[in-house]
């Protein structure tokens, strides 16, 4: 029997194509065509950490713990709500999340510039006052500074704890650089290069975080109420626990999610959902990332 005309392999890829549209947006096929096969130097060359680990699966975990962990500013917090809000749009949020790292990671240089100028004109439009009466700008460096090491940081540890290839330490360092550069292209400043200098920059940030009503109410609705249809419910409940419990346990505790259940089988349930979603999507990831280095996973 042909694999086409093999029933399972027919529902897993029916299966992957849906998941991979619900994350990429209706038009994930075109953009997938035009990053992949579009001619031209790149950013980032084959084989290297950052094309690794945004191409597994894994980012679905990392991504979960990034928007829980980039709650915890106020003022980052005071933005989202204002101005777009995890309830209002939540799939296209993460659509253009998505696109964007699909064409800076993976894309040729002048698309991948579009894409850093597009998300740079939108920030000039966020702004306001938070609820404690502080101003807040989205293009405040400080603020990119505080997205950008939540999310290197969430990507790095959901794909060191659930990859199928973890990255050796200076692997590791070497896709915080390169996160970096990206980062500093959107206007983010004093971005780490490594990842010690990625703890540094957390201790930094500590005194300034805390669980607001917001971010209280984001937590609620990314891990209770997500907008899915109830048979998807309990695969996603795997993925999120498991992105809870990558969080540091600071983390759980201001957002009130430190349970001892989600402590102990947590990682269990990431790397029980990460493993179904790679066996939906096939080698998908693999092709993405061309993955040609030869160097061992692990030291």
């Amino acid at each position: 029997m042909s694999p086409s005309a093999n029933p399972v392999v027919r529902l897993r890829r029916r299966a992957g194509h849906a998941v991979f549209l619900k994350i990429a947006g209706p038009d994930g096929d075109a953009a997938r065509v035009r990053v992949h096969d579009t001619p031209g130097p790149r950013w980032f060359p084959p084989g290297s950490p950052i094309r690794r680990v945004h191409a597994d699966v894994t980012t679905f975990v990392g991504g979960l713990r990034a928007l829980l962990l980039q709650s915890l500013h106020p003022l980052a917090m005071a933005g989202v709500a204002g101005h777009s809000g995890y309830r209002g749009d939540p799939w296209g949020r993460l659509a253009r999340t998505s696109t964007f790292l699909a064409f800076t990671t993976f894309g040729a240089e002048p698309d991948a510039e579009r894409m850093v100028q597009m998300v740079r004109a939108a920030h000039e439009k966020v702004r306001g006052t938070a609820p404690d009466g502080r101003r807040y700008e989205a293009t405040d460096p400080h603020l990119l500074t505080w997205v950008h090491i939540a999310e290197a940081d969430s990507f790095l540890s959901a794909h060191q704890r659930y990859g199928e290839r973890p990255l050796s330490p200076e692997r590791a360092d070497e896709y915080v650089a390169q996160s970096g550069e990206v980062a500093r292209r959107l206007g983010a400043l004093d971005v780490p290069r490594t990842t010690a200098e990625l703890a540094e920059a957390f201790d930094r940030y500590r005194p300034e975080l805390r669980a607001t009503p917001e971010a209280l109410d984001t937590a609620q609705f990314l891990l209770k109420e997500p907008p899915l249809p109830w048979p998807v419910r309990p695969p996603y409940a795997l993925l999120a626990s498991g992105a809870v419990a990558l969080l540091p346990d600071w983390a759980r505790a201001e957002l009130g999610l430190d349970r001892w259940s989600t402590r102990t089988f947590g990682p269990a349930a990431g790397s029980l959902a990460t493993h179904g979603i790679r066996w939906m999507m096939g080698s998908a990831e693999r092709r993405a990332s061309n993955v040609d280095d030869p160097r061992p996973a692990r030291t």
